[in-house]
């Protein structure tokens, strides 16, 4: 026991300072990047930078720095940092390939973050699906579907896949395809379309709508229906016209045909086939 405090008294004096200094270096290193991460932070949020963004670089580099402080103050009191920092390069290389995908979906959330594609209420398909954007995150952005169900979506997908953002402009335009049997008058047919169109408050004058012949079908001709709404009222306006144009056709007595077929019977064959029943 003797020999023990005589050598922690020994260390004491040779290695006293030492200690003293790594703590003061720990103490102030500590207090100096807390400071250095609230002036980064605002310096970021006056730059602009989504606020997820500033949070996660943020948070990266406060440890990187507190990092640095620790193997400084380890340095001081004779620790082996060199074979610390190897140590340290290692396991965060082995972290690294073990989290491969995570690292993949990082990157792409910092690439939407900056590119902005769109914004959280925007309506985005992509990665083979469609929904309201309802939250981003560093690895995931989270959707919410016409149904009610969420869906959590890899950044990587949305980054290495086709994005759709219907909310990005302020009008969107309503397309609509309205069949009518081929006897119909076409002039009178795109009259009613048009006056359709104008009745209803929702459909913009300016852009002007488009009432065309798209397609001699096998069963109808049809038209294609092509307002301008804002944004906001496109689903209201696609059923209210899809409504309106059924209702009025028919108030107008203009057919609309449904797929029909020529059935040219074989001579002999009803009589073979009531035989057979009587048989």
């Amino acid at each position: 026991m003797n020999s023990i405090a005589i050598w922690f008294k020994t260390y004491a004096v040779t290695h006293g300072m030492n200690f003293l200094w790594a703590i003061v270096i720990l103490v102030v290193g500590w207090l100096v990047v807390k400071k250095l991460r609230t002036l980064i932070a605002k310096v970021m949020r006056k730059a602009g930078m989504d606020e997820t963004l500033v949070t996660f670089l943020n948070n990266m580099i406060y440890i990187l720095l507190l990092v640095f402080v620790v193997v400084a103050a380890l340095n001081q009191v004779g620790f082996a940092t060199t074979s610390i920092v190897a140590i340290l390069g290692a396991s965060t290389l082995a972290v690294a390939l073990s989290l491969q995908g995570s690292l993949a979906n990082l990157a792409a959330g910092v690439i939407i973050i900056i590119m902005r594609p769109f914004k959280v209420g925007d309506s985005v398909e992509a990665a083979g699906t469609f929904g309201v954007v309802q939250r981003m995150t560093i690895l995931t952005t989270q959707l919410l579907s016409p149904d009610g169900k969420v869906i959590y979506v890899p950044n990587s997908k949305l980054v290495g896949d086709n994005v759709i953002n219907y909310s990005a402009n302020e009008l969107r335009r309503v397309d609509l395809v309205a069949g009518v049997g081929y006897e119909a008058d076409l002039a009178k047919v795109k009259q009613v379309l048009e006056q359709i169109l104008a009745d209803e408050p929702l459909v913009l004058k300016d852009p002007a709508p488009t009432v065309a012949v798209s397609e001699l079908a096998d069963s109808s001709v049809n038209l294609v229906v092509r307002p301008w709404v804002k944004n906001a009222d496109y689903w209201n306006a696609y059923f209210a016209l899809t409504e309106a144009i059924k209702l009025r056709l028919d108030s107008e007595g203009i057919n609309i045909p449904y797929p029909q077929r020529d059935l040219h019977l074989v001579g002999g064959w009803p009589e073979a086939l009531g035989q057979k029943a009587a048989g």
